[in-house]
């Protein structure tokens, strides 16, 4: 069976860019726009890796990480943002109640991207 990953991020482009990076991947990729679809994708499914914005409309990235947690307490969830210096107090707070997470900076290259994924799951990773 193949690794599955969720995508969670409200800009369309962001989405693609991470379907058009892991493509030749073998992984099963779905992606969702917001993050309480993300919350659920992760109650109904399963998944071995989740890469969450940070800033989005509505329910952003930390209230979606504190869900996601809610459900699931030990799948890799890695923050791709631009923003989280704005959201760094959220994000201590997080991180002082035990709540594990990653960052990643945007712009985030294609290979960076298949880098975490087989570095999560203990692949080589080709330089």
């Amino acid at each position: 069976m193949s690794k599955q990953i969720l995508v969670i991020d409200d800009e369309e482009a962001v989405r693609k860019a991470f379907l058009l990076a892991l493509e030749d991947s073998g992984y099963e990729i779905t992606t969702v726009d917001a993050g309480r679809k993300g919350i659920e994708a992760v109650k109904n499914g399963h998944f071995d890796l989740i890469f969450l914005d940070l800033r989005m409309p509505g329910f952003n990235g930390v209230q979606t990480l504190r869900g996601i947690r809610e459900v699931n307490r030990d799948v890799p969830v890695y923050i791709v943002t631009a923003f989280h210096k704005d959201f760094m107090v959220e994000l201590k707070s997080a991180s002082e109640e035990g709540i594990q997470f990653e960052l990643a900076e945007k712009p985030v290259a294609s290979d960076q991207i298949v880098g975490i994924a087989k570095g999560v799951f203990g692949e080589i990773v080709e330089s």
